[in-house]
């Protein structure tokens, strides 16, 4: 008998699978396996491309594809070759899986993460592309809803959403870390209220307060920051002065409106979303900003 006619029993493909004959026969009565025909005496018989799909629908369950899923996948018209080729993908699908698990662990291994840090990291590294961006959309949503799209600044929103459309085959540590804090953060309340006050004010426009220069405040605030200067001290006021002027009158309110915009943990959401999308790493802001308004706040004449 020749291969392309060749014809095997529910027990010959488990002997040559090593499934058990109850899951041949299950998924064969749910139409994922259909039989090529009946034997005389009643018994199911498959042929070669039965075989070749048998081993599909194997791969795919163990990838946790459920049986639906399963079935719109093998109930096709499809040659062997086609088969094939979708074991195959799916043989990559598991590789990258298998490759994203080992960066996990490896990042776990280096970071001498506790039982619970290790339960996170790997439940949300196993997350599909999908559902990562549905949860960053879950946070862009609950933080935009009700506020005007043409408003002013808010084209943010959807800054705010691009998450890479997959983790590469092999994500460093950094980006590994980089998925499990960003995670993490979008699910902090605190930070969900924090970043909906900044939207809301961007989007009634004019809070912004006087155009300043950004370069001179990382220049000439961040170094004093760096250096721990007291913002309330002489040396920090010069450092004011140089910064935003010798006006006095309405430091105060300007310090507010810096105060509205100005976020460590907003800053890290950037940070992070930086190192998923491959970005290069842009100089952090927000410590040069917090120590200007605080010598604001600490100039003894305030309007």
């Amino acid at each position: 008998m020749s291969e392309r006619t060749e014809l095997f029993t529910i027990g010959q493909l488990a002997r040559s699978t090593g499934l058990p004959v109850r899951t041949i026969r299950f998924w064969s009565d749910q139409g994922v396996l259909p039989e090529t025909r009946r034997s005389t005496g009643g018994y199911r018989l498959y042929d070669v491309a039965a075989v070749a799909r048998l081993e599909l629908v194997r791969t795919l369950r163990e990838l946790g594809l459920d049986l639906d899923t399963v079935c719109r996948v093998v109930r096709r018209p499809e040659s062997v070759a086609e088969i094939a080729g979708a074991h195959a993908d799916a043989l990559d699908a598991e590789i990258r899986a298998l490759r994203l698990k080992r960066a996990v662990l490896r990042s776990i291994a280096r970071r001498g993460s506790d039982a619970e840090e290790m339960r996170l990291m790997h439940r949300m590294a196993r997350l599909s592309a999908r559902e990562r961006q549905n949860l960053i959309d879950d946070f862009v949503d609950h933080t935009f809803a009700g506020l005007d799209p043409a408003a002013p600044g808010a084209g943010i929103a959807d800054a705010m959403r691009r998450m890479p459309a997959e983790l590469p085959d092999e994500p460093t540590d950094e980006q590994v870390d980089a998925w499990v804090e960003l995670a993490e953060l979008v699910a902090d309340e605190a930070f969900r209220r924090r970043v909906r006050e900044m939207a809301e004010a961007g989007a009634r426009g004019g809070d912004a307060g006087p155009a300043l220069d950004s370069d001179a405040i990382l220049r000439h605030a961040g170094a004093a920051a760096d250096s721990g200067v007291d913002p309330a001290s002489p040396e920090g006021q010069a450092v004011v002065d140089l910064v935003v002027g010798t006006e006095r009158a309405g430091r105060g309110v300007l310090a507010d409106q810096l105060a509205t915009f100005t976020d460590a943990r907003v800053e890290r959401y950037w940070l992070l979303m930086g190192v998923l999308n491959g970005l290069p790493p842009f100089t952090p802001a927000v410590a040069a900003y917090e120590w200007l308004i605080a010598a604001l706040r600490a100039s003894p004449e305030l309007g």
